[in-house]
């Protein structure tokens, strides 16, 4: 009698393997557990990576800010920092100050050098970057909920915020 059936090694469970299996060509692909690998050690760098975009970033436009109609965003920045300081800091020195401020903490991000006193004056920063949306809200707001451009231009920095968080957190963890 011949027998259809071969002698195999029992298979192990693509779950105990970390193997994904194609259901449709009956293979099993060691992707996911690449993949985990990959992202496993990209956690540990993750910090350090958005601390240098950051940097890049916060770099640019700060420098930008020291060339006069370089930032697009440089108006309504002048117009919330005058607001902020009562008026009491000229319009010259208003951008002035945003581009050394800017630049300082996007070097420091980019260096890891007094990065703590960095992040602390990037939080400050924020703080006075989302207080323009209140006052100037003409400027910020179409209509409630609709922000105009350079509303949105300040409400996307959430996201550095966030990223700030996580840069905060990994720096103050032993």
């Amino acid at each position: 009698m011949t027998s259809t059936s071969h002698h195999r090694h029992p298979a192990k469970s693509p779950a105990s393997t970390g193997q994904t299996t194609i259901p449709a060509l009956g293979l099993r692909h060691p992707l996911r557990s690449r993949v985990a690998s990959h992202a496993h050690r990209y956690t540990r760098i993750s910090p350090a990576v958005l601390r240098i975009c950051i940097g890049l970033i916060f770099s640019w436009f700060g420098v930008l800010k020291f060339f006069p109609g370089a930032s697009a965003a440089e108006d309504f920045a002048i117009g919330a920092m005058t607001e902020l300081t009562l008026g009491f800091i000229p319009a010259p020195v208003c951008l002035l100050l945003l581009a050394v401020l800017e630049t300082g903490i996007g070097l420091a991000l980019l260096t890891g050098l007094l990065l703590r006193w960095a992040l602390g004056a990037f939080f400050l920063h924020m703080a006075g970057v989302f207080l323009s949306l209140l006052v100037m809200p003409d400027a910020a707001w179409h209509t409630a909920a609709v922000p105009t451009l350079e509303g949105q231009y300040v409400i996307k920095n959430i996201v550095l915020v966030a990223a700030c968080l996580h840069i905060a957190a990994d720096e103050l963890t032993p």
